[in-house]
């Protein structure tokens, strides 16, 4: 993807960042934060910005309202990416849970109202889903034709966000709601995994036996390039490695290609007491997450990590040994 205008809302986290790096030099990226890139941001310091050599462009948002400043870079842009959404990763209160709901809710709109209000629409607009819409699955694979929802809070979030960006007309914007699995790449979870794996407690977790589904960091970017390349595609499409594992594998898997033999294993119990002293929940490792990209395959994508050793292979191969390894 060359000389295009993207605009990435909520990309100062760990997606937006690694997909800002992969176009931030032959296009020009637009981030749209909470907290934008200014001294108010604390980790504006980590930040890719024009001193690394890219074209991106940081403005504040709440999240909420349409703004001036923000709603004039959608104007004949090329790409919106909404990612935008309060984090999961915290305990369940009837709090965190109006905030996780509103966050996704109140972005969408907000971009919505943006790209209807545009002489020149972008299009393309991607909205961020999560593939953890699906119940929990241990029988049989979950795929956009014939995947099953339970009623627990985190299904009713992702349909809520998915009515949400269903409603929001933008007759002459694509759009594509993208169910992402678990990505991995060098941050993000695989830092606490790699964390856990260096500290001699990357054994299973609970039974081992919940599947998990997982995508390479690079898939997620040819996708969305793929999307963009085949004006054909709309809808809703999962994305997510065609080669998932269950918890067990996955943990051994690390452990091997980081040169550790073993890992203590914990219990569901104890997961349950660790998860209320950091202030999470279980379900972010417990629940089984069996996803297949049917619609995505079908449209001809390939990925480049369909298997999880070769995806796990390139991320370590990239990090420092000090990152998994005592030395």
């Amino acid at each position: 993807m060359k000389n295009k205008k993207i605009i990435i809302a909520g990309g100062t986290g760990f997606i937006g960042q690694a997909l800002a790096a992969r176009w931030g030099k032959d296009n020009h990226v637009v981030i749209l934060s909470r907290q934008g890139a200014g001294p108010n941001n604390a980790y504006s310091h980590k930040l890719l910005s024009s001193k690394n050599g890219y074209n991106i462009t940081y403005w504040r948002w709440d999240g909420r309202h349409v703004e001036k400043h923000w709603a004039d870079e959608i104007e004949g842009c090329d790409l919106v990416i909404n990612l935008a959404g309060r984090s999961v990763n915290c305990r369940y209160t009837p709090a965190n849970k109006q905030e996780i709901l509103d966050s996704r809710v109140d972005a969408t709109q907000a971009i919505g109202q943006a790209i209807r209000a545009a002489i020149v629409p972008p299009k393309l607009w991607i909205n961020a889903a999560s593939a953890t819409i699906y119940r929990h699955a241990e029988d049989r694979p979950q795929d956009e034709y014939t995947g099953e929802y339970h009623h627990d809070f985190s299904v009713q979030v992702c349909q809520l966000w998915e009515k949400t960006f269903d409603r929001e007309r933008t007759p002459f914007t694509r759009k594509i709601a993208l169910r992402m699995a678990i990505t991995l790449g060098e941050g993000g979870v695989m830092v606490p995994y790699l964390n856990l794996v260096k500290s001699g407690l990357g054994g299973r977790q609970g039974s081992g036996q919940q599947m998990y589904s997982w995508v390479h960091i690079d898939d997620v970017q040819r996708s969305i390039e793929w999307f963009a390349d085949h004006p054909e595609l709309e809808g809703v499409y999962n994305l997510a490695a065609p080669g998932p594992v269950r918890n067990e594998v996955f943990m051994s898997a690390i452990r091997k290609l980081t040169g550790h033999r073993y890992g203590l294993p914990a219990p569901t119990w104890m997961l349950k007491i660790g998860a209320a002293l950091i202030g999470t929940e279980t379900e972010l490792i417990l629940k089984s997450r069996w996803v297949m990209p049917a619609k995505l395959l079908e449209s001809g994508f390939v990925f480049q990590y369909a298997d999880l050793e070769s995806a796990l292979s390139d991320i370590i191969g990239h990090l420092p040994r000090t990152s998994y390894r005592l030395i």
